[in-house]
């Protein structure tokens, strides 16, 4: 028999976003019902951000003990037990699980069902044996890799990143198409575990960052063997015994690539299929829900949140998406989404984060700008950890208004959260540069990116004479 529940919330998605809806709007009293078809937590705790960064930590270590020669402890070529390795995987994916878990959501009042839904009608969704009415629906149903339409690609076995973390076996030669974020943070992983890797990019590696501070991560990468493929379409896939082959087209021709291993990386797709939006009344496309500032649908009671809004595809943008919709679903307040100051970090080593306007992005919109630049190898902190290979870059308006930054380098993840809140906050370059910085810290670098600003003027010959003037007096 189907029984008839009535939510004020009614959610269909347990990823980031619907479960930080989830949770905060059950705390605030609202009645919440909670659809998850798969496994709680989303991609983000299962197949992407945790299992991926857990990766590349054990990658690090890896490298580390080759990297140590320069501070005077002998380097030796690590042995790397893989099958350890994914159990490390497992086990953080585990340590987290819990925070993210039927029974905590159940303890915090949330009605859980675990099964498919989808809308009958434009205010009520059917999943497993319920039929809910809510005043409010929040689709935060995320997103699945993309697949391109390669000839062959269905005769083969291939990965994805919903399941190369299932690996317990080192890859041999890993070929990965697509030299996005995804694609070249595994891409370094798996080469500094043992693997051999070849990356094919139809344009250049990690295209929608900054080429400046992309060159230093190319050279990294190729240093420690990767083989990049850039400005190479791959035209066709087939099996070879128990290889598989990548035909390639570039410039200089077509060649063939063989590996043992193929992983697909091309950028994701909103998961928009099954969930009833034609009976909904909600407009979509193949890049996901059409919503507007608030995060509404064109049915008005049904907000997407996160990848199947169809903008920036990350999990803190899922958590402010959360935010707002509570806000408007649950308040009534006309919140609405700001992505002028969402920061995305690439986690290959050295990192790459960004905020804002990139200073191409500036010369195209036509804005007079200045870009401010501070190498970590100007920086003593980066000097003791031998990680000089950095580089903060900001780019800054007429007035000093701070537009946007990049950083390429140790930690760059973390370096970037004093240029979004500028960013954010609309301030401005001597609001940075008057900070007191702790000596020493790679933190350094963004204070003196900001002072340069007022190198110009501080060092003029203007300021020599007022000084000397100034002398006259005593």
């Amino acid at each position: 028999m189907t029984r008839d529940i009535r939510a004020d919330l009614c959610i269909l998605g347990a990823g980031s976003g619907g479960l930080s809806v989830a949770a905060g709007a059950a705390q605030m009293g609202a009645r919440v019902v909670l659809i998850e078809k798969g496994r709680m937590g989303g991609d983000c705790l299962n197949t992407g951000c945790v299992p991926s960064k857990s990766l590349l930590a054990a990658a690090h270590a890896a490298e580390a003990q080759r990297a140590s020669t320069p501070f005077g402890i002998a380097a030796v070529d690590p042995r790397v037990d893989f099958a350890a390795v994914n159990r490390h995987v497992r086990d953080v994916i585990a340590g987290i699980a819990p925070h993210d878990s039927v029974e905590r959501f159940e303890g915090l009042g949330v009605t859980v069902i675990p099964a498919a839904g989808g809308f009958v009608a434009p205010d009520v969704v059917e999943a497993g044996d319920a039929r809910i009415r809510a005043r409010r629906f929040v689709l935060a149903t995320g997103s699945t890799a993309f697949v391109p339409p390669i000839p062959g690609l269905d005769t083969v076995d291939y990965l994805t990143n919903e399941t190369i973390f299932e690996l317990t076996a080192a890859p041999e030669h890993l070929i990965v198409i697509g030299g996005g974020p995804i694609g070249i943070e595994l891409a370094q992983a798996h080469r500094r575990l043992g693997c051999r890797v070849t990356v094919i990019e139809g344009l250049v590696i990690l295209n929608k960052d900054d080429p400046e501070l992309t060159d230093v991560v190319r050279r990294r990468v190729t240093l420690e063997g990767v083989t990049l493929v850039e400005g190479a379409k791959v035209t066709a896939v087939a099996k070879a015994g128990s290889k598989v082959q990548v035909t390639v087209e570039s410039a200089s021709g077509a060649r063939m690539i063989e590996g043992s291993h193929l992983l697909v990386a091309v950028g994701r797709a909103a998961t928009v299929d099954g969930l009833g939006l034609e009976a909904a009344g909600v407009e979509f496309t193949r890049k996901g829900i059409t919503v507007d500032a608030r995060l509404r649908s064109t049915n008005r009671r049904v907000y997407a949140i996160g990848d199947v809004a169809g903008g920036y595809q990350f999990t803190h943008v899922a958590s402010y998406h959360a935010g707002i919709v509570i806000r408007n679903a649950l308040f009534r307040l006309p919140a609405k989404a700001d992505h002028g100051a969402v920061p995305w970090v690439t986690y290959a080593d050295p990192e790459l984060a960004n905020v804002g306007l990139t200073e191409d992005a500036a010369k195209e919109k036509g804005i007079a700008h200045t870009v401010l630049r501070a190498p970590f190898r100007e920086n003593d902190r980066a000097r003791a950890e031998r990680a000089t290979d950095g580089l903060v870059k900001a780019v800054v308006g007429r007035k000093g208004r701070v537009l946007g930054a990049a950083i390429v380098g140790a930690r760059a993840g973390e370096l970037i959260l004093p240029w979004v809140f500028a960013v954010q906050g609309k301030l401005r370059i001597g609001d940075l540069a008057s900070v007191i910085a702790p000596y020493p810290t790679l933190s350094e670098a963004t204070k003196r990116a900001a002072g340069s600003w007022y190198t110009p003027k501080l060092f003029s010959p203007r300021t020599r004479r007022i000084v000397r003037f100034l002398a006259r007096f005593g």
